[in-house]
Parts: structure tokens; C-alpha cells; sequence
């Protein structure tokens, strides 16, 4: 009820300043000609005066007489034609019109469109209330959380919730730093662990270092079968360039896992890469313009800046070795995935591009870049 009072004060406060000026226009006044005739009679009397004083010879006196009353005639003539038979002019009836649509048409085209497209009959969501109940927004689950924490900084189960929502909002240090609270309050354990090195993999733009790499041998030491510990170290023996060693264990994930789990495309992609066409693996992975085991070692040490800065010479260095070698599929699906773990999705859609154009969409090569595509979310549809 106070919100409908608050909206009909606020409604008839707007009308009556648009009224005002309307009001003030259709105000009843002369019509045109009677203010000259007015002023030419004002005009006679004082002639008369005059005369009577002798201030005006007779003759002129006769003469001005005679020019006032033309003039006089000629106001009222232009009077009588403004005043017509309807008794008002069409500016009075438009002003009227435009008085009756404030006062009528304005308010209720204003509160049809709020009955169609409003909520009237929602409740009110004060920030306590919303604090109480979060619901799926995630900005309201994070500061309820964090004020829960400044309250009790040693609550590990709040930095267990707040540490994977701090991950999937992309805020990788935060996460790092309340994953690492909850295995020091809670004791390891593998989501934790595995949480904690993959959110040192991500702030590190995809590199498994050394940190990374022992939070997930502890996590397989307690849960050996652990698919997302195996893939990121299977993926850090590739980026040090031990691709036979890679491809034995991507190998061995395919062979653990059930059928048609969700991690199996990803895996085969790397099989794929590191073995194509049934061949041998490449020896290394400076041929390919992958960071080797010296570089992921330094990039642990570096800030985030530097590691961005080194990470990106290493993409530049592919990108510039793949115009000279373009028929080098893994080439590809390293330069599309650095661009977007990067953020760089144009220059990845660019890649992809580029990419079927060595190997097009009908071949084995071009299927691979497309679905590789597909999982880090970019847009096939302007590829060739």
C-alpha cells in the first residue's frame, strides 16, 4: 500500500508541473484588438481633456479626434472577428486537450505499462534479507561468505565454500589463498588439493609448475584414480617436453576411466597430438613452441604480470613459427588454447581460423580443431 501512495504522490506532483505552464497559457485574456481598442478610448478621453484645457486648438483637436475613432473602429472590428460564434479560439481548445491528456492519458499509460512489465507484487529485497538468502547470485554468495569469515577467520568450511566460487569467478589469487586455508584448517583432502593446484595453473595462464605439480601427487597419494590430478600432471610431462611420457599417461587415464566419461574428448585430443596418425610422439616440445621444464620452473617464481608477459612471448614465438610451418596441428591447438586462457578471444577465433585453413573442417585435423573449439567456448561459425 505505501508503494502505490509513494507512486500516485509522485504522479500527481509530475502532472501539476506540467500543468502549471498549461493553465497559465489557457488563462482567460482579452481577445485580440480589445486591448488597442482600449487603449485608443484612454486615448479620446484624454483628448477631451485636453481640449477642455485649452491645450489643443479646436481644429487639431477635431483631427486627432477623427484619426483615434478610425482606429478605434478598426481594433473593434478585429475583436469581433476573434471572438467567434464558438466563443473560443482553436490555441484555447488545444490547450484544453493537452490539459485532459496529463491528467488522464499520462497516468494511465504509465501504470498500464508498469502492469505489464513491472512487478507489483514483489516483496521487498533489503541487502540483509538478500545476504540471508543468496540464492544463485554469485556476488551476494561471495560477501556472504567473506563477512561470515572476517568474523571467524578460522571457519574452514566457509573457505571450502568460498574458495571453488572464488575460482569460477575467474579471481584465481583469492582462490588460491582460501583453498590453501581450508587444506591448513581442514587437512588435505582431493578436491582441495586439486582445487588449490588448479587454481595455480590457471592464474599461471595453463603452465603446471612445480607448486601445482605437488598438490596434485598428494592428492593422487590419497585418491590414486583421481582423473583431473592424473590429466594435469600427464599435462605437465608434456609441457616439459617429455611427450612419450605424456602420451603413456594420457594413455592410461583412457584406460581407467569409464565409458563415455566427460574428460575423455579432452584426453584423446591430447593422444591425438602427441601421437598423430599412429606415428611416434615428437621428442620435444621446443619443436612445437611450448614452454620447456626451465621455463615452467622460472614461471613459478614470477608475478603475475611477468608470468603473462612470458606466457604471451610464448604464444608470439609459435604464432611465428606456424606461419612458417601451418601444417603443424599441434601447433594449433596450442596457440587456440593459449589465446584463450589468455582472454583473448578474437586473436584465438583468428587461430582457429587459420587453423582450418591448414587442416579443413572435413579432416581429421580440422574435426579436432573444431571440437577443441567447441570446449573453450569459441565461435566456429565464422571459421571457414
Amino acid at each position: 500500500m505505501l508503494f502505490w501512495i509513494i507512486v500516485a504522490v509522485m504522479t500527481a506532483a509530475v502532472a501539476a508541473l506540467l500543468l502549471l505552464p498549461l493553465l497559465r497559457a489557457g488563462a482567460p485574456g482579452m481577445v485580440a484588438g480589445q486591448h488597442d481598442a482600449e487603449v485608443y478610448r484612454d486615448q479620446l478621453d484624454e483628448l477631451k481633456r485636453d481640449a477642455r484645457n485649452g491645450l489643443i486648438p479646436p481644429e487639431e483637436a477635431e483631427l486627432a479626434r477623427a484619426e483615434i475613432a478610425r482606429r478605434l473602429l478598426a481594433a473593434s472590428a478585429r475583436a469581433e472577428r476573434s471572438a467567434g460564434p464558438e466563443g473560443t479560439s482553436s490555441a484555447c481548445r488545444a490547450n484544453r486537450l493537452a490539459q485532459a491528456a496529463v491528467i488522464v492519458v499520462l497516468p494511465v499509460v504509465g501504470l498500464c505499462l508498469y502492469m505489464t512489465t513491472g512487478s507489483p507484487e514483489l516483496p521487498d529485497a533489503p541487502l540483509v534479507a538478500r545476504l540471508a538468502d543468496p540464492g544463485d547470485d554469485i556476488e551476494l554468495l561471495i560477501a556472504q561468505a567473506e563477512k561470515q569469515l572476517a568474523a571467524n577467520p578460522d571457519d574452514g568450511a566457509g573457505y571450502d565454500v568460498l574458495a571453488p566460487i572464488y575460482y569460477r569467478s575467474g579471481r584465481f589469487d583469492d582462490a588460491i589463498s582460501a583453498f590453501s586455508n581450508a587444506i591448513r584448517l581442514n587437512g588435505p583432502s582431493p578436491q582441495r588439493l586439486g582445487g588449490y593446484a588448479e587454481s595455480l595453473i590457471a592464474r599461471s595462464g595453463g603452465l603446471v609448475a612445480a607448486e601445482a605439480r605437488t598438490a596434485l601427487e598428494q592428492s593422487l597419494a590419497l585418491q590414486p584414480n583421481d582423473p583431473r590430478a592424473r590429466f594435469y600432471l600427464a599435462l605437465g610431462l608434456e609441457q616439459d617436453g617429455k611427450a612419450a611420457e605424456a602420451l603413456t599417461a594420457f594413455r592410461e587415464i583412457v584406460q581407467t576411466s569409464p565409458a563415455g566419461a566427460p574428460w575423455l574428448p579432452l584426453v584423446n585430443e591430447h593422444i591425438a597430438a602427441l601421437a598423430p596418425a599412429g606415428g611416434a610422439p615428437p621428442a620435444d616440445a621446443a619443436r612445437l613452441g611450448g614452454p620447456d621444464a626451465a621455463a615452467i620452473a622460472d614461471a613459478a617464481t614470477m608475478s603475475t604480470d611477468d608470468r603473462r608477459q612470458m606466457i604471451e612471448g610464448m604464444v608470439a614465438s609459435l604464432a611465428a613459427k606456424l606461419k612458417d610451418d601451418p601444417a603443424n596441428l599441434e601447433g594449433w591447438q596450442r596457440i587456440i588454447r593459449s589465446y584463450a586462457v589468455l582472454g583473448e578471444t578474437a586473436k584465438a577465433e583468428g587461430a582457429l581460423r587459420e587453423g582450418l585453413a591448414a587442416f579443413p573442417r572435413a579432416g581429421d585435423g580440422g574435426r579436432q580443431l573444431l571440437a577443441l573449439a567447441a570446449e573453450l567456448g569459441i565461435d566456429t561459425g565464422r571459421a571457414p
